[in-house]
């Protein structure tokens, strides 16, 4: 267990670990975005973006800034050598069609088996924005989240019902937080690594049971 909990880049680069060498990747709005930037030179991993690109690098910064190239996010990024363009239409061909191997997308709740809602809060106020997160959430072999364990007023995001709008039914597989990482399996929730945190600690923060797989290091 790490001594303290993990920032937004930490947990982006605990992402990008798991990440299998030669796959094609989807990386969604928000702090999913910081990923890109911790996939090595030789990972083979190819970055697709929803507005139309094969071969996403890094995040583009000073001098490497184009501002015709940026992600899906309208973050300026940087292009790998052969990286390709497209259309809109033919970007999310291949988001439900089933050809790209991971997403990693953002969570305002997941629910115990996996349920991802991450485009409306359902508050009156709210904006919703989808996107492309339903096609990319079911179309994808395996969706990731990266998000914050808690909100802002300290209630857990990891619940055992959604009650915001939900994006995908049971499509979540693994959770990345600053203070665990979680893996929905078939009968429940395994804690597979833990950061500046105890299980005891974890359990009085999450509302659903939790089974500990820190030993196990799952692949």
């Amino acid at each position: 267990m790490n001594d303290q909990v993990l920032s937004k880049e930490q947990i982006a680069e605990r992402v990008a670990k798991d990440i299998p060498r030669g796959a094609f990747v989807n990386l969604g709005i928000g702090q999913p975005t910081k990923v890109s930037n911790y996939l090595g030179a030789d990972s083979d991993i190819v970055l697709h973006t929803e507005n139309g690109m094969l071969g996403m690098g890094a995040e583009a910064h000073g001098d490497d800034i184009d501002p015709d190239l940026i992600n899906a996010g309208k973050i300026p990024v940087t292009e790998l050598p052969g990286a390709a363009y497209f259309h809109h239409a033919d970007s999310f061909a291949m988001m439900r069609g089933g050809h790209l191997d991971t997403c990693v997308l953002g969570a305002y709740q997941v629910s115990a088996n996996g349920d991802l809602a991450n485009w409306h809060t359902g508050e009156p106020d709210a904006i919703p924005a989808v996107g492309g997160a339903m096609d990319l959430a079911i179309g994808a072999k395996e969706t990731l989240v990266m998000m914050s364990l808690q909100t802002k007023d300290g209630r857990c995001k990891l619940v055992g019902e959604c009650t915001y709008p939900v994006t995908g039914v049971g499509c979540v597989s693994r959770i990345y937080t600053e203070r665990a990482v979680f893996v929905i399996e078939k009968d429940g929730v395994a804690v597979r690594d833990l950061f500046g945190t105890t299980m005891t600690e974890l359990e009085s923060i999450v509302g659903v049971p939790l089974r500990d797989a820190t030993s196990e290091r799952v692949a």
